[in-house]
């Protein structure tokens, strides 16, 4: 038998939600919301009510555009919906939402813990649906805002990361169907190892990376100049988080992860109906994690994309058709004097798995430290903003290593290479001129003889000496002591190639044959 309490509280049910025929964007604890009855938001930018998606007759709590009311941006019991069709929201005397199903049974509730003495729910113009004192609107005294838990959409102004002080992780994680919006299979979020790094996940399997935050930019996200978006990146002792703002208010934005895996920024344009992709975050099969496996590298711009780094191998026989799983591989660093390192510019640094981080080092003390422990496999700075600081050094294999073309990234990292290969490689993009072999500049110098000898360079002996053609030439040789690597060799080749002055001699060539490195 029907009781007279529940026959008084589905009759102000009825009452309420004749209330809410006319739009408002706030609620108390005296009204309720049911189906069929919404807030909308003071511009009329968004709506608050419950729909059902696709075939289910389920019931949830959602916030969609005004304008667009199949587009639905937020789902609070995305895990626990109304089974029937009478689902009513009430918000309590101490500000806690709790959705009730046709038969009074609560479903969910926002368990905030904070209390307020006189709490007012808001759909606020930016889609953020918020709980606060009625006399105060200031936004550091909400008790509960849903921007704190997202679906699979980001607003502009929405932060994903963390709250450090409440633990609260904000993270978009796509639905499981078109039918079913409760969790699915991928996560979008921030981890904060070492540096953080945002990670798109399917179940608990890395599918893409963006690089770790470099200062600048996170250095797998290629630089892209945007008139119409602002990405505000927050590290605090509070607070860990990245969020966009739009800076053109006729564009309507949003950020998406769909049930496939996706990730997209759509736009909409001043009084368009038509979304628009402004750019897809694995826009391309470098952006697949891990795409060409331990120690290798992915260029799109060539063909195959995946190569291994400089002194590198593939480990397996199926590289070679296209299998690159199985990644790359090389004779094991012996920490013998001579080893260096090979500059790799322009690239997304590999993911944090075995590696220090040291703030406090500059570049050339990263890179002695690295020298010092046999197992660092590479070195970069931390930190590129500034004209760069901080070390960071990778130990065993480098995973998920891309290049981009020239002017996407300014990201540059270091690969230790064995005395041998540093001595036998060669890039000749930088070094296009002639290479001359030992016995000739022996014999042309008459064997480095003292008679020869002219002087003294930053790193050794000058010699003055006389090709078999008649053509005299100095030869600066560095000395045996010296602790200038292949790379910095190359790099004085080409600088003096560069300099053009009266002043100075023309550079004809070069010798690093044995373990002697000269410039003719």
């Amino acid at each position: 038998m029907t009781t007279l309490a529940s026959i008084f509280f589905h009759c102000l049910v009825a009452f309420s939600s004749l209330y809410y025929s006319s739009a408002t964007d706030t609620l108390t604890p005296t009204q309720s919301i049911r189906n069929g009855s919404t807030l909308v938001s003071s511009g009329q930018s968004f709506e608050l009510g419950f729909f059902s998606p696709g075939l289910s007759k389920n019931q949830y709590l959602a916030i969609w555009y005004k304008k667009f009311p199949d587009i639905v941006v937020w789902i609070a019991n995305r895990e626990k919906p109304v089974k029937d069709s009478h689902a009513i929201l009430n918000i309590s005397s101490t500000g806690n939402f709790v959705i009730f199903d046709g038969e009074n049974n609560t479903v969910w509730s926002s368990n905030s813990s904070r209390a307020a003495k006189n709490p007012v729910a808001q759909l606020l113009d930016s889609g953020n649906f918020v709980v606060r004192d009625k006399d105060t609107e200031d936004t550091k005294s909400y008790l509960w805002e849903s921007f704190d838990f997202p679906s699979d959409t980001q607003l502009p102004g929405m932060k994903m990361g963390w709250n450090l002080k409440t633990g609260i992780s904000r993270h978009l994680t796509a639905w499981n169907d078109v039918h079913d919006p409760s969790p699915g299979d991928f996560k979008y979020r921030i981890d904060n190892i070492g540096l953080p790094q945002l990670f798109l996940y399917e179940e608990m399997k890395k599918r893409f990376r963006t690089g770790p935050w470099n200062g600048i930019r996170f250095s797998g996200v290629p630089s892209q100049q945007n008139t119409f978006i602002k990405n505000v990146f927050v590290d605090t002792t509070e607070e860990l988080y990245i969020k966009y703002e739009v800076k053109d208010n006729s564009l309507i934005s949003r950020i998406m992860v769909n049930e496939s895996g996706l990730l997209q920024l759509l736009v909409l344009y001043g009084n368009s109906s038509e979304w628009s992709v402004m750019y897809t975050l694995q826009n391309d099969l470098c952006d697949d994690y891990a795409r060409c496996g331990p120690n290798g590298i992915c260029s799109i711009n060539t063909s195959p994309i995946c190569e291994c780094l400089t002194g590198f191998l593939p480990r397996l026989q199926e590289w070679h058709v296209l299998n690159w799983t199985g990644g790359c591989v090389r004779t094991p660093l012996d920490c013998q004097k001579g080893e260096g390192f090979v500059k790799l510019g322009n690239v997304k640094l590999p993911d944090l798995l075995e590696f220090k981080l040291n703030k406090r080092l500059n570049l050339k003390e990263c890179r002695a430290e690295c020298l010092k422990n046999c197992s660092c496999t590479a070195y970069a700075n931390s930190d590129i903003s500034n004209g760069g600081s901080g070390c960071l050094m990778w130990f065993g294999n480098l995973i998920d290593i891309r290049e981009f073309i020239e002017g996407e990234s300014e990201q540059d990292i270091y690969i230790r290479m064995p005395a041998s290969e540093l001595r036998s490689r060669v890039d000749k993009e930088d070094l296009e001129f002639p290479l001359f072999d030992f016995v000739t500049i022996a014999s042309a110098t008459n064997n480095f003889s003292n008679s020869n000898k002219i002087g003294e360079g930053g790193f050794g002996l000058v010699y003055k000496g006389e090709l078999f053609n008649g053509q005299e030439i100095a030869v600066k040789r560095l000395s045996s002591n010296s602790q200038q690597i292949v790379e910095e060799f190359k790099n004085e080749v080409v600088m003096i190639a560069k300099l053009q002055h009266r002043n100075l001699v023309r550079l004809l060539g070069y010798c690093i044959e044995r373990d002697e490195r000269m410039l003719i």
